[in-house]
Parts: C-alpha cells; structure tokens; sequence
C-alpha cells in the first residue's frame, strides 16, 4: 500500500506541475469549479503522499505548500497564466486536508485495535 501510494502521488505531482504551468491551452478542463480542481489536486496529492510516507507526513505538507507558492509564482512568467494569492489559498488548504484525511484513517485502525484489547 505505500509504495502505490508513493507512486501514484508521484505521478499525480507531476501531472499538477504539468497543469499548473503549462501554457492555459493545454491544460486539463473539467466542469468542476476551478478551485474545486485545484483544492481536491492538491489534498489527494498530500493524501497519498501521507500515506506513502507516514514519517514525513509535516515535511510533505510544507513541501507541497512551498511548491504550489513557486509555481504560482512562476505562473507570472508565462503570458497565458496568472499566479493568485487565492489560488495559493486553495491548493495550501487542499494540501492540509489532505495530509489529516491521511492521519485521522492512521489513527482509525490503532483505536480500534485498542478498544477490542489487540494492543
């Protein structure tokens, strides 16, 4: 289960940074709000990397919080695009939400296996 997770997180970053900075022609189009899209990116991204790596789960929040500010920044560098401090907002809290899904299912099974007297 960690190692998909690891892998599958992976992938989905790349396929985020790919989205946030390619030029607004090529990126993916749903019919979901937009801030819908970029909050549920970046908490299944912090989700899965919780998962796969349940030691580092702060780092991965920092990390990906740190990476969605550069690329909002960076974003200002390419005509078709344009780096908000909203937009920012919305992928750090998807980032949080994301990685305390990923802690309160940790938690379940070990509360669990204590009430029954497992521990």
């Amino acid at each position: 289960m960690m190692k998909t997770s690891r892998i599958l997180g992976w992938l989905l970053l790349a396929g985020v940074v790919f989205a946030t900075l390619a030029p607004i022609g090529l990126r993916p189009v749903s019919d979901a709000p937009v801030s819908l899209e970029r909050f549920g990116a970046y908490a299944v991204v912090s989700f899965l990397f919780a998962l796969g790596y349940p030691n580092r789960r702060w780092q991965i929040v920092g990390g990906l919080i740190a990476l969605a500010g550069a690329m909002e920044a960076i974003q200002n560098l390419e005509l078709t695009r344009h780096g908000r401090f909203g937009d920012f907002a919305v992928k750090a809290a998807g980032c949080w939400f994301g990685v305390l899904v990923a802690i309160v299912l940790a938690f379940i099974p070990a509360s669990m296996a204590k009430a029954e007297g497992r521990v």
